[in-house]
């Protein structure tokens, strides 16, 4: 059985390609979704791609991923710097965790230079775009089996 990904996007990652294309550019969630199908695919794992404006429904998803995915690669948008409760999802999870930005957080507002998803995570992709979630992918190839 193929191993499954689930990729959860925040808040606002809807609005991609025409929301601040300086910062994002202009690739949608859409194309990152059918570029990160080919490389799950070329790896023979499934995705279940998401995104939510809620964090409530974001914490539900996580737990559903801990009974039914291999790992989880997770953008919470805005919520990166203020959830604790994506944090305790994930604690609970208890499955490799990958924390994807598009833009390098570190060049950016000072708030955004903490998240409280990277305590959990293995590691953090910023700054990269669209690719940073096609790194994530490969980063996870000798963790997930």
């Amino acid at each position: 059985m193929p191993a499954l990904i689930l990729v959860l996007n925040g808040p606002n990652l809807n609005l991609l390609g025409a929301r601040e294309p300086e910062i994002y550019g202009t690739t949608t969630l859409d194309d990152i979704h059918q570029l990160m199908n080919k490389s799950a695919l070329a790896l023979g794992w499934q995705l279940d791609f998401r995104q939510s404006n809620q964090e409530g429904e974001l914490v539900d998803w996580i737990q559903w991923g801990r009974d039914n995915a291999d790992a989880i690669i997770i953008n919470a948008g805005g919520y990166t710097h203020t959830s604790v409760a994506i944090l305790d999802a994930l604690r609970a999870a208890e499955k490799p965790v990958v924390e994807v930005h598009l833009s390098n957080l570190f060049q950016r507002e000072t708030f955004r230079h903490h998240s409280y998803i990277t305590p959990v995570a293995l590691g953090l992709i910023c700054g990269f775009g669209a690719r940073g979630y096609v790194l994530a992918l490969e980063a996870l190839r000798d963790i997930v089996s």
